[in-house]
């Protein structure tokens, strides 16, 4: 009850002169704004890597239909079922349930179609993947571009996500969204363009899996892409995997697999070698995206602590500003109410009763302060990302740090006005003009 009745002192006293309070608050709101901005752009930094990370595939796990090896009698391995059509949607939701780690899974069926586009004519690689799949290759879509979604799968729709050369073959120098084009004699809508240029993808046309299986008449599936929460736990997860789907399609024994496996780490690295050479290989690095792993964190880190420390000195200039008005504000204010002081003192108020009184008032100052530059950290930082296009992340540790700091510069800069405060002679104090 009594700290109550002394903030309500306190909130008073600052409100005699408001124009001086919120000049005094402006530097903490400057300050904690800077916090909070500076935070959600290190964050931001540190994020745009990890999507990096990730659109380089290390977290990815392939599984096609079939297990063709060629030469692999030569080192004992069997040549596994290279027609087998097997692997199922089922499949799909079983790896998903069953299966810890996994963030985005999407089936796959592959074509190679004529597709025209107005007089324009145009033949590649038709793929139909699930509406996780974007997520899982990080893709970057052109602005006003969309990826189709879960309902789009489920009922079969004649959309699109193509290439971007795919999209010049197609419209040319027009803008391809919207615009509509045949595959074989299904006409199709461009929902999105994809600005991906890994592999054959700015080639390629991505429609929805069940479209093409229909078109097909298929009801197996080719491949299944499955990207991994941690890049690091890929070969876990590829061997979890073999194991289920080994269960699932009842394979015992030394049966061969009718499924091939492989990380994107391994499938990078034994791309184009003989089969001998890439059992070797894979023999002597079965923790390849562990590794990678390990490097590429190890570099995120140094560089995030570095842009940290940099921001954050940027940042505690602000607030060491924002401190010292506070302090100078917290001194005028004890030389105006000397008389005051003495007053109170007179009439039995303790030194520490006064000390607390002024300690009060820099802790509203600042706390006030605080909340208002949290709100313009966020305005700021959506600011920055909308205007120069850098991404900002707002982490509630964030918000959290910027409060306790705001908390901390009232109490370490409000301490000596309202000690000095405290040590005042009643006497002196009641003589003072």
């Amino acid at each position: 009850m009594e700290l109550l009745a002394t903030v309500r002192i306190a909130v008073r006293a600052l409100g005699r002169h408001k124009l001086r309070t919120f000049l005094t608050m402006l530097g903490m709101i400057i300050g904690v704004a800077a916090v909070m901005t500076m935070m959600a752009l290190g964050s931001g930094a540190q994020a745009s890597v990890e999507d990096e990370m990730k659109s380089a595939g290390t977290n990815l796990v392939y599984v096609s239909a079939g297990n063709y090896t060629r030469g692999g009698d030569d080192v004992k391995v069997a040549s596994g079922l290279g027609s087998a059509k097997t692997l199922v949607p089922a499949d799909v939701d079983a790896i998903k349930s069953q299966v810890i780690g996994i963030k985005f899974i999407s089936p796959g069926a592959s074509d190679r179609a004529p597709m025209t586009a107005g007089g324009r004519r145009y033949f590649n690689r038709v793929l139909g993947v699930g509406a996780e799949f974007s997520a899982a290759h990080s893709w970057t879509l052109r602005r006003g571009s969309t990826m189709f979604g879960p309902s789009d799968v489920a009922q079969r729709a004649r959309v699109a996500v193509i290439g971007t050369r795919a999209a010049s073959a197609l419209f040319g120098d027009a803008e391809a969204v919207g615009q509509s084009f045949t595959i074989r004699s299904d006409t199709f809508r461009v929902v999105g363009v994809t600005e991906s240029n890994v592999e054959d993808q700015p080639d390629s046309v991505f429609v929805p899996v069940t479209t093409l299986q229909q078109m097909k008449g298929l009801t197996s599936l080719e491949t299944i892409t499955v990207a991994a929460e941690q890049a690091g736990e890929a070969s876990r997860i590829a061997t979890e995997i073999g194991a289920l789907l080994r269960s699932r399609h009842h394979l015992s024994g030394s049966a061969p697999d009718d499924f091939t496996v492989k990380t994107e780490a391994a499938k990078a690295l034994t791309k184009g070698l003989y089969t001998s050479a890439a059992v070797f290989v894979l023999a002597n690095l079965p923790q390849l995206d562990q590794i990678t792993l390990e490097e590429m964190t190890g570099t995120l880190q140094q560089t995030s602590r570095t842009l940290t420390m940099l921001l954050g000195s940027i940042a505690a200039i602000s607030l060491v500003v924002g401190g010292i008005g506070i302090m100078n504000i917290m001194l005028v204010s004890v030389t105006e109410r000397t008389r005051e002081i003495g007053l109170r003192m007179a009439l039995g108020a303790r030194g520490r009763d006064v000390l607390v009184q002024f300690l009060v008032e820099a802790l509203t100052l600042s706390v006030a302060g605080g909340a208002v530059g949290i709100a313009f950290g966020f305005l700021s930082s959506r600011a920055v990302t909308q205007m120069l296009e850098w991404q900002t992340v707002i982490s509630p540790g964030a918000v959290g740090l910027a409060f306790t700091t705001a908390l901390f510069t009232g109490v370490f800069f409000g301490f000596y006005p309202a000690r000095r405060a405290s040590q005042l002679d009643p006497i002196d104090a009641l003589r003072f003009e």
